[in-house]
């Protein structure tokens, strides 16, 4: 490890020379991808320095031990304890930053909830998650659009399609995936029974183009008119946009703009998504057992996590957390529980590390 934090704080010195060159100053391009890569291992450098630091310290601290003086003595063995607990803490963070970074967790994220059993009850249940995302969004300073919404006319919805963006949407909400299950006692139960349904969350990576080659012959076009809650434009004009990707079958619908072009882009934009994930998936269809230790990569068809409203509770199956503040996470605070799944994940890759 240490050979490696080597590597990367020589690697930093000598491109912060570069930077400064006048010559690499007036490349624009090449200076810009010297100060990306220092802004990549900067917060290793820094972490690394405050290590050597520490060592330093540790080794002054030894030195003292050696005094006549049985004062010093005593403030050298509490420094050096401060300092051994210092080194333990430092060691475990340069390991965490160290580990291999997913490339697509700075991307923007395009997130899909579909009702799944429980009809009604199900597409409520798919409207709350839908609301809490774009609170979640909204409380890190993130930006939510809306690109497509199949609502049932009663509060629920069959599916919603929304694009997040903001600097690292990606690395917190991939956890997200899964089959979310609801458990209270719906407005149309007299007896007060509680039933159980559920809706499933995809979270995709926003792709470009040039990550995703879709072929236009590949792809059938088909426009239509919109329906639901769109405006004096609904049920007036070829709006609505339907595409079809005839090799593997996707299908990707958007009607959420008035304008036929826009929604065109749009869907284009989330079936490069999900061929972008299905090629994800056949790549790690090799590591499957691997993959279903860690926590950000279970099958989306398994239950991920229970919100319980006669008891106030959410729990998170993965890592075995409750909480028991369940209006607070419908709000959108979800930090505790995806903290704590970050951390289980990267306890995970630690054991290989």
């Amino acid at each position: 490890m240490f050979d490696k934090l080597d590597f990367i704080l020589e690697k930093y010195e000598e491109l912060s020379k570069k930077v400064s060159d006048p010559d690499v100053i007036n490349n624009q391009p090449v200076w810009q991808k010297h100060m990306k890569e220092m802004g990549e291992m900067e917060p290793i450098v820094n972490k690394y320095k405050e290590y050597k630091k520490a060592k330093e310290d540790m080794a002054g601290a030894k030195e003292m031990l050696e005094e006549n003086d049985e004062e010093i003595r005593e403030m050298a063995k509490m420094e050096l304890a401060d300092l051994e607990e210092k080194l333990a803490t430092y060691e475990q963070e340069l390991k965490v930053l160290l580990l291999p970074k997913d490339p697509n967790d700075e991307k923007n994220v395009i997130l899909e909830i579909r009702a799944g059993t429980g009809g009604e009850e199900a597409a409520l249940f798919g409207a709350d998650l839908l609301r809490m995302y774009m609170r979640y969004a909204e409380r890190r300073g993130w930006k939510t659009e809306m690109m497509d919404i199949n609502d049932t006319g009663l509060g629920g919805i069959k599916e919603a399609v929304i694009m997040i963006k903001g600097k690292g949407a990606y690395s917190r909400l991939k956890y997200e995936s899964g089959a979310h299950r609801v458990q209270r006692v719906p407005e149309t139960e007299s007896s007060g029974r509680i039933h159980t349904s559920a809706a499933t969350v995809a979270v995709l990576p926003e792709v470009d183009d040039v990550a995703v080659e879709v072929n236009p012959n590949d792809v059938r076009v088909d426009v239509y008119r919109a329906s639901g809650n769109g405006g004096q434009c609904v049920n007036t004009t070829d709006s609505a946009v339907r595409l079809t990707h005839i090799p593997t079958g996707l299908v990707v619908t958007c009607q959420d703009e008035k304008s036929q072009i826009k929604n065109k882009d749009k869907a284009f934009k989330v079936l490069r998504a999900r061929l972008y994930d299905l090629k994800l998936q056949e790549q790690n269809k090799e590591i499957a057992d691997q993959r279903k230790s860690q926590v950000g990569t279970g099958d989306r068809s398994e239950r991920i996590r229970t919100y319980n409203f006669p008891q106030g509770r959410v729990s998170d199956h993965r890592i075995g957390m409750t909480l028991y503040k369940l209006d607070y996470f419908l709000d959108g605070d979800l930090d505790e529980i995806i903290d704590g799944l970050i951390t289980d994940d990267q306890a995970q890759k630690m054991k290989n590390f």
